[in-house]
């Protein structure tokens, strides 16, 4: 008899019964097709990697480490079923390659959810940097300042760098130093936010700089 973890979506003649963790089932495979051909595989994973979980286990003897942290030693794969089926936990092969493999009770999904919630944190963290762009204009009107500000603020709070580009219109070329103007405000109104990383820079008739955020 084999059991495995599996999804809610095993129909191939087995049958689930409920678990402590109302996440998962424990189902028993009747022998009606191999359930690591289908698409609910036999072998769970954990970040990527293949496990063995309770009576998939089958090499004898193992090492078996309790959900404390406490090494129990080798001991028969028999044995080491019967103390986590007392201690109400799961038996985890997390050290297939050892030579004995080393197993381990535990929770198995409580950890999957606490490994899968770590996962999620890492990929939050690996922000990638993108340059957004906020135009501006040398004779911009107040509301119209205000709400383009804070759509730079907005940026840099997550993370972003902000291209501040001052557009010039016809004669308005012909003073550079408004549109300068505006620009400097922009970063005294930015500072708790913002650094600058490239100052005003003029090409044709458009003029801009670029600010990092400060985290």
């Amino acid at each position: 008899m084999r059991v495995a973890i599996l999804g809610a979506g095993l129909t191939f003649g087995s049958r689930c019964h409920a678990a402590r963790d109302s996440s998962r089932a424990f189902c028993v495979w009747n022998g009606a097709g191999d359930p690591r051909t289908s698409s609910t595989k036999e072998v769970a994973r954990i970040n990527d990697k293949r496990v063995r979980v309770n009576d998939q286990i089958r090499i004898s003897p193992v090492r078996l480490i309790q959900d404390d942290g406490e090494q129990i030693g080798i001991v028969s794969i028999d044995e080491a079923r019967e103390r986590a089926t007392e201690r109400g936990m799961d038996l985890v092969e997390v050290a297939p390659e050892a030579r004995p493999p080393v197993v381990k009770m535990m929770d198995y999904g409580k950890f999957k959810y606490e490994a899968a919630r770590a996962a999620r944190e890492a990929r939050k963290k690996q922000h990638t940097i993108k340059v957004k762009e906020v135009k501006f204009r040398p004779g911009i009107e107040e509301h119209d300042y205000e709400f383009k500000v804070g759509h730079a603020r907005r940026f840099l709070d997550e993370g972003n760098k902000v291209k501040l580009t001052m557009m010039f219109r016809g004669r308005q070329i012909t003073h550079p130093e408004i549109g300068l103007e505006v620009l400097a405000r922009v970063t005294e109104d930015l500072v708790e936010v913002g650094k600058v990383e490239s100052h005003p820079n003029m090409e044709g008739r458009v003029m801009s700089m670029v600010m990092a955020p400060l985290k």
